[in-house]
């Protein structure tokens, strides 16, 4: 009797063993076509696909057509002629050590700059434009604005800081000397359209509607910058700006010296060294076109001072 039970727990122990062994191999072929099927789908993800960046056409090829090519090819593309991009990239090069990296030009890294600011492209689309990835043309384009940057920084200042002589086309015009003889230059606001998230937008819009920045400028009578104020929303007020530019040193805010000052309109403050029209009376050019013969000592001098003003509309397109 004992042999017997001896025999079936013998026989039971195998089969439990036979079981485990089966359970083993089903666990392992279960894994296995799980793993092979991640396997697939990698292969299929990102070694099988299709490139999207598969254009025979290089982003250095298209710049080097676009500077060969038609005259008006290069103020589509980059808002500047064939002569200016090349100086302007010299300049950054030999005073702001923009350098061609390993993968990438200094010319491209230009290039694509130029075309974002130009044609306002998204990345998405000057992606397919130079053949790169979006981080390579974000990242590039933010090499390129810090060097632009710190040129603007050297670039957009007086020629003159101690404004010593009379601008020459105050000295040499007749409705403007000697009663404007003092003048050193204009001063303006403008809204610039900006892209911004959604919950990021009331702040920014202003009287026109959209999102903007509103940047205060000034410019000398030869129509060049000497002070750019950005960054501000669209709601914020000239006045608002004004203050801030010339009462934080860290502007560097070119001051009128004793005795000089800057024309201003009437959204700006009446103080010593910004000289504003009289208010209440005619002021913008349009308005004289189409009014009576100007007469009287205001509306004269206001004529005067619109005029002289205007350069820096014609400056900036204000």
């Amino acid at each position: 009797m004992s042999i017997v039970e001896n025999y079936h727990g013998d026989e039971s122990d195998d089969d439990k063993e036979k079981k485990e062994i089966l359970q083993r191999m089903e666990c392992f072929n279960r894994l296995f076509v799980v793993a092979s099927s991640f396997v697939q789908l990698y292969y299929e993800k990102y070694i099988l696909k299709q490139p999207c960046m598969d254009s025979k056409q290089t982003g250095e090829t298209w710049i080097r057509e676009v500077l060969d090519g038609h005259k008006s090819c290069c103020m589509i593309n980059f808002r500047m002629s064939k002569m200016v991009f090349t100086s302007l990239l010299r300049v950054l090069e030999t005073r702001y050590n923009l350098q061609t990296s390993r993968n990438i030009s200094s010319t491209e890294m230009l290039g694509i700059f130029l075309y974002i600011l130009g044609t306002g492209a998204k990345v998405s689309q000057c992606r397919e434009r130079f053949q790169r990835s979006g981080s390579t043309i974000s990242r590039h384009f933010a090499i390129v604005l810090e060097k632009v940057s710190r040129m603007a920084t050297d670039l957009i200042a007086p020629e003159d800081p101690f404004f010593s002589s009379i601008p020459e086309q105050i000295r040499n015009d007749s409705r403007y000397m000697p009663h404007f003889k003092d003048c050193i230059g204009a001063i303006d606001g403008t809204h610039i359209a900006v892209i911004l998230p959604p919950n990021e937008q009331v702040p920014s819009i202003g009287r026109k509607g959209i999102p903007t920045q509103n940047v205060m400028a000034v410019c000398d009578f030869n129509m060049c910058s000497t002070f750019v104020m950005a960054g501000w929303e669209g709601s914020a007020h000239d006045t608002r700006i004004f203050l801030d530019a010339i009462r934080d040193p860290k502007y560097k805010f070119p001051h009128p010296p004793n005795g000089k000052y800057y024309l201003v309109d009437s959204g700006y403050p009446q103080m010593k060294g910004y000289l504003g029209p009289y208010r209440g009376q005619r002021y913008h050019l349009p308005d004289f076109r189409r009014g009576r013969p100007v007469s009287g000592k205001e509306k004269i001098f206001n004529h005067s001072h619109s005029s002289l003003r205007s350069v820096i509309e014609r400056t900036f397109g204000f």
